[in-house]
C-alpha cells in the first residue's frame, strides 16, 4: 500500500477534500469536549522541520498534535545534519524509523517531493515556493462558516498571483466547482502549468477559472476577497518593483467598494499594512484574518488524523458521524 502525502491539492479527489473541510468544522466544533479525538493519535510522533521562519504553520501543527494525544518534534536544518550538507533523501529515510509523519516548510517544492519519495511515512508540505495546501484547506473552512457554503460565491483573488496560496485556490476551486477569479499583472499570473491543470480538473467540476489584469473586474460582487504579500520570503531584493507593479492591486476601501457589501476579506498572514492591503481593510468590520488564522489549528488537525487514520477520509468523516455534505 503506498504511503498517502499531502503536498499540494491537485493531488486529492473532490470527496476528499470536502470531507477534510468537513472533517475540520467538525474539530473546530468539539474542541472544548476534550474527550473527543483527545486520544485519537496517542503513541504517534510528528517530526517538523523548518528550513524557513515559521508562526501559524509551526505553532497550530504543533498544539494540534498535542491535542491529539500525539507528540511533536519542532526542529531547523541547523539541528539537523542537513546543516552540514547530508541529503534529503537519507534524512528521510532515517526519521521514517523514528517517526510516524514528518512535516516539511521550505524553499523549493522539489524538496518537499524529494522528501516524500524517500519516505515511508506520510510527508505534509507545510509551504513551499509553489504550493502551501494546509492554509486553503483553512480558508475554505472560514469561508463555509462565514457564508454557510462554498458554492454559487465569488472567490476574488487580488495581487501576486504567482505564489503558493493561489496555485492551491486554483487546485481547490477546480475540484469544489468555486467560482474563483484572479486579477493580477500578467508577469505576476500563476503558473501556466498549475493553472492548466486546474482548468483539466474544472471541466469536470463545472468551476469558473477566470484570469484578468483588471482588479475591478475581478472584485465586481465578489463574495469573498483574498490577497496575499507582494515579497514573499526569499524575495526582498525584488520589493521596489514588485510595490510599483502591484501598487493597483492593493486591497483598499476604494477596492472593497467593487464586492459585495458584506464580502468578507482574508489573508494568510503576514501582512504588510500599507502595500497589499490597508489597514482600514485589514483591521475592519469585513475583515476575517483572525477567524482564517484559527481555523489553521482545526484544519490542519484533521490533515493529521486523516493521513494517521489508516483509512480513507470519506470512511473518517461517517466514523466521525459529520454526514452532511450539503453545506460545501
Amino acid at each position: 500500500m503506498s504511503v498517502k502525502h499531502f503536498l499540494h491539492l491537485g493531488a486529492l479527489t473532490k470527496d476528499e477534500l470536502d470531507a477534510l473541510i468537513i472533517l475540520s468544522q467538525r474539530i473546530k466544533h468539539v474542541r472544548h469536549q476534550k474527550s473527543v479525538f483527545s486520544e485519537a493519535l496517542v503513541g504517534k510522533t510528528l517530526a517538523m522541520i523548518f528550513e524557513r521562519p515559521s508562526t501559524r504553520t509551526r505553532i497550530s501543527f504543533e498544539v494540534g498534535m498535542q491535542e491529539l494525544g500525539g507528540r511533536v518534534l519542532s526542529l531547523t536544518t541547523q539541528e539537523l545534519q542537513l546543516g552540514r550538507g547530508e541529503p534529503l533523501e537519507d534524512t528521510a529515510q532515517v526519521l521514517s524509523r523514528y517517526v510516524d509523519i514528518i512535516l516539511l516548510r521550505t524553499s523549493e517544492h522539489t524538496r518537499v517531493e524529494a522528501l516524500a519519495a524517500s519516505s515511508q511515512v506520510p510527508v505534509i508540505n507545510g509551504l513551499s515556493d509553489i504550493h502551501h495546501p494546509t492554509q486553503v484547506v483553512a480558508d475554505l473552512l472560514t469561508i463555509l462558516e462565514h457564508k454557510g457554503r462554498l458554492r454559487d460565491l465569488k472567490i476574488a483573488y487580488v495581487g501576486d498571483a504567482h505564489n503558493n496560496v493561489t496555485h492551491d485556490w486554483l487546485f481547490a476551486a477546480a475540484l469544489l466547482g468555486l467560482d474563483f477569479h484572479i486579477a493580477a499583472p500578467e508577469m505576476y499570473g500563476p503558473s501556466p502549468a498549475i493553472l492548466q491543470k486546474a482548468r483539466t480538473f474544472a471541466a469536470s467540476s463545472g468551476a469558473r477559472l477566470a484570469l484578468t489584469d483588471d482588479p475591478r473586474a475581478a472584485l465586481s460582487n465578489a463574495d469573498v476577497v483574498i490577497t496575499d504579500v507582494w515579497t514573499s520570503m526569499g524575495r526582498e531584493e525584488e520589493r521596489d518593483i514588485r510595490l510599483k507593479h502591484l501598487k493597483p492591486y492593493q486591497v483598499n476601501e476604494e477596492a472593497m467598494q467593487y464586492a459585495q457589501e458584506d464580502a468578507i476579506f482574508m489573508h494568510c498572514l503576514p501582512a504588510h499594512r500599507g502595500e497589499e492591503v490597508t489597514k482600514a481593510v485589514m483591521d475592519g468590520p469585513q475583515s476575517v484574518v483572525f477567524d482564517e488564522a484559527e481555523n489553521r489549528l482545526h484544519a490542519h488537525k484533521a490533515i493529521l488524523l486523516w493521513l494517521l487514520s489508516g483509512q480513507n477520509i470519506e470512511a473518517f468523516v461517517q466514523d466521525a458521524s459529520v454526514k452532511d455534505k450539503a453545506l460545501i
